[in-house]
């Protein structure tokens, strides 16, 4: 185990420092400074190596935790990073975008702040890649079956490397210009910068995964060609249809949804022209939803330069302490004050947004918003109580509904389930034998951490449908929906 008493003489829990906000607000480099080894290895002994570590069952990966933590207090980092890559392909991803249900269901947190789990992990992965510990693993033979991945999100990447390494010749198609899913388009820099995805794809290159950008699949290849081309296809195009605010004023110029906006700062980052490209610059900006795409958005916004910046939730502000119905291991809802939300603005809870006001050119000026209160367990606008909000842009980030259906259900004829998501049996597959679902596209909008386990288990499930039998590890089943104990 881990210092055998660190937990006793380490009972603060350290983090790196975040860049001040005046100078991170100037670039879009990731927030957090270099750690200090010291006291990373402090925080690495405080892991107990508990005799049940819960740790295991909050990740859905099923992380060695204990191990690499016990690893990285001795300064072993190259074994470490071997044990952290048996569960998870990607944890320069996990270690900087995962929320970290491991460190709610760390047993240290009952009675002292939890081990920093996500921090000693994305510092394993990047001293593995500073030092070249991290090569590619090509598979010892080829067993002659091709598998085509559709999706190049965290689950298809997973499920690419995974059968790749196990000897079969995967292609993974995505429709936009570049490889990477929400990696590439949605997740801002400052939260990852893309050199850490692209180390990542050459790695998978170099194993042999092909990589095909600019497809859509649906319209330049039909499903059914797909289909025949390979034997086996992986559906991984995730959750990506946005939930809509339909009130009064939506169709004005300036209300846009999150993703529209996120995704054209992210090609302007990498360098490319966009015609009329939505920005912050100068305007009094409202993101509408308190997730993680709206603080995304907000340093997004703060970064372009925005006049003001408020965040509304139509739900109450969460608990800055555990709840009692939400008692360890479970994973807690409580306030959280993201890197975003320190650069500026303000945020308001129970705030109804009850109409959009255009001005005389047909823009968005303001946002008409009301108190919500809660009538038969639904939540509505509070009469009497409405005030106006000056906007010129407004960011819809409320979520996702599901899926894209029509070309899967008249190319493929795949049937949904009751919540939307793409209906498949206790091995990943859909009703058309050789098809096979895996990440947001089957189990709706979740977390990294699912998409990459789900990937991996899709991946044992195609291996055993294409061979018999597999190797591969399969961390979850697809009925799994949260916090395994």
């Amino acid at each position: 185990m881990a210092d055998p008493k660190g937990f006793l003489k380490t009972t603060e829990r350290e983090l790196p420092k975040r860049r001040p906000v005046s100078v991170r607000l100037m670039d879009w480099k990731e927030v957090y400074e270099a750690q200090d080894p010291a006291q990373l290895r402090r925080q690495a002994g405080r892991c107990m190596d508990c005799g049940v570590p819960f740790c295991h069952s909050g990740c859905p990966l099923g992380n060695l935790i204990p191990e690499w933590n016990d690893l990285m207090w001795r300064g072993e980092g190259r074994q470490a990073i071997d044990r952290l890559h048996a569960t998870n392909n990607f944890p320069e991803f996990t270690g900087r975008l995962c929320p970290a249900p491991c460190e709610s269901s760390c047993v240290l947190g009952i009675n002292q702040p939890a081990v920093t789990i996500k921090q000693v992990e994305v510092s394993i992965i990047d001293q593995a890649w500073q030092n070249g510990w991290v090569q590619p693993h090509p598979p010892e033979r080829l067993t002659g079956k091709t598998v085509a991945v559709v999706g190049s999100g965290p689950a298809g990447l997973a499920a690419a490397q995974q059968l790749t390494r196990a000897g079969h010749t995967v292609a993974v198609y995505e429709r936009d210009d570049r490889i990477g899913g929400l990696l590439r388009y949605g997740i801002p820099d400052f939260k990852m910068e893309k050199k850490h995805l692209e180390a990542r794809l050459n790695q998978m290159m170099a194993e042999g995964t092909r990589f095909r950008a600019g497809v859509n699949i649906g319209v330049d290849i039909t499903w059914d060609d797909l289909r025949a081309r390979y034997d086996a296809v992986v559906v991984a195009t995730g959750a990506m249809v946005p939930r809509d605010l339909p009130i009064p004023g939506r169709e004005l110029s300036g209300v846009h949804f999150a993703m529209e906006y996120l995704v054209q700062q992210n090609k302007a980052g990498a360098g490319d022209q966009i015609a009329d490209q939505i920005t912050a610059d100068g305007k009094h900006v409202v993101v509408l939803g308190g997730g993680d795409t709206g603080a995304d958005c907000i340093g997004t916004a703060h970064r372009q330069g925005a006049a003001s910046v408020t965040n509304l939730a139509i739900g109450k502000q969460p608990p800055a302490e555990r709840p009692e119905h939400q008692p360890w291991p479970m994973t807690p809802t409580l306030f959280e004050v993201q890197s975003a939300h320190e650069e500026g603005g303000r945020r308001e809870y129970l705030a109804s947004t009850v109409e959009f006001l255009a001005n005389e050119f047909g823009e968005v000026r303001a946002l008409r918003v009301a108190e919500t209160e809660f009538l038969d367990g639904r939540r509505v606008p509070k009469a009497g109580t409405e005030r106006e909000i000056p906007a010129d842009l407004v960011l819809l980030a409320l979520g996702f509904t599901g899926p894209e259906q029509q070309d899967l259900s008249s190319q493929l004829g795949l049937p949904f389930d009751g919540r939307g998501n793409v209906a498949r049996d206790g091995e990943y597959q859909t009703e058309q034998e050789g098809v096979f679902v895996a990440g947001d596209a089957g189990r709706g909008q979740s977390l990294i951490v699912w998409a990459i386990a789900e990937g991996r288990a899709a991946a044992a499930a195609v291996d055993r449908y294409l061979e018999g039998e597999t190797q591969l590890p399969s961390p979850i089943r697809p009925t799994d929906r949260g916090i395994l104990v």
